[in-house]
């Protein structure tokens, strides 16, 4: 009995194994590529700054993510850029010329990486300054992208910061802030302590100002609601005024955080895009 004919592979599963052997061989060329001594110094060199941003960048320099992932992530983006961040690195540097390259990649990077972290920042403290406001200044939490204790609400969102950032493609905005990042800081010599302190300072204050204008509505229901406390305190001595302004404060305190955190994340997004936009020269 003869036996039955297989079914052909449809033209799907066809152009998916073809675009998969085409993407091997791509990768295979680009690392036999890399053995040759003046490329593999000029991949050196791009992984030092491209790697030590991708270790800052929020999402995905986050210690919740292991450290393999995070170098994996890193290496692979840094063969992808290989191509448009070669043209930019003086080749043909030896022993010490090589070395004041590499350390001056490295500080661009962490500089860079640094600035675009204080602005992210903005999130964990402006949710400090909210839980301070709210009465839930006591609700700490394991923080999981820096480590140690940190308000809850600052860690609700940073969480809700880094998941839009990727729902809206911002990430894509990041890559490309990367690359650009060779035309405002090229390589060949160390980046001026003066330069590098000032952008450290103007992403921190931009951080604070971030922090403040996200937080408003819960300063402007603080001031408004202790000032009601303290009237009432005055003209009614006798009621236990702090007993029960706290749990008014909290439930006041989460009925507005849930009406405006739609406002507050947007700012946010809105004011990351306009940094990763000036880096990016968009």
């Amino acid at each position: 009995m003869p036996a039955p004919a297989q079914a052909r592979p449809g033209r799907p599963d066809f152009l998916a194994s073809a675009s998969r052997i085409a993407i091997g061989l791509w990768l295979t060329s680009r690392a036999m590529d890399l053995l040759i001594p003046e490329i593999a110094a000029a991949f050196l060199l791009s992984f030092a700054r491209v790697g030590t941003l991708v270790m800052l960048l929020p999402g995905i320099g986050e210690q919740a993510l292991s450290a393999r992932a995070r170098l994996g992530f890193a290496l692979l983006l840094t063969l992808v850029m290989f191509p448009a961040t070669s043209a930019a690195l003086p080749l043909g540097e030896e022993g010490p010329g090589l070395i004041q390259l590499l350390i001056s990649e490295i500080l661009i990077g962490f500089v860079l990486g640094l600035a675009t972290r204080l602005v992210v920042g903005a999130l964990q403290t402006a949710g400090t300054i909210v839980a301070q406001q709210a009465g839930l200044g006591f609700a700490m939490q394991v923080d999981p992208s820096m480590g140690g204790q940190q308000a809850a609400i600052g860690n609700f969102l940073t969480l809700l910061g880094v998941t839009l950032i990727f729902a809206t493609d911002l990430h894509h905005l990041a890559i490309a802030a990367i690359g650009a990042s060779y035309t405002l800081l090229p390589p060949g010599g160390l980046p001026s302590p003066g330069d590098a302190a000032a952008l450290g300072v103007q992403a921190a204050a931009r951080g604070f100002k971030l922090a403040v204008q996200i937080s408003a509505p819960f300063i402007v229901f603080a001031i408004l609601f202790n000032l009601g406390l303290g009237i009432l305190a005055r003209l009614m001595p006798q009621m236990p005024v702090f007993f029960l302004g706290l749990p008014a404060t909290i439930l006041i305190g989460m009925i507005i955080l849930f009406a405006v955190v739609g406002v507050m994340m947007g700012v946010f997004l809105a004011d990351l895009r306009d940094f990763l936009s000036e880096i990016a020269g968009l």
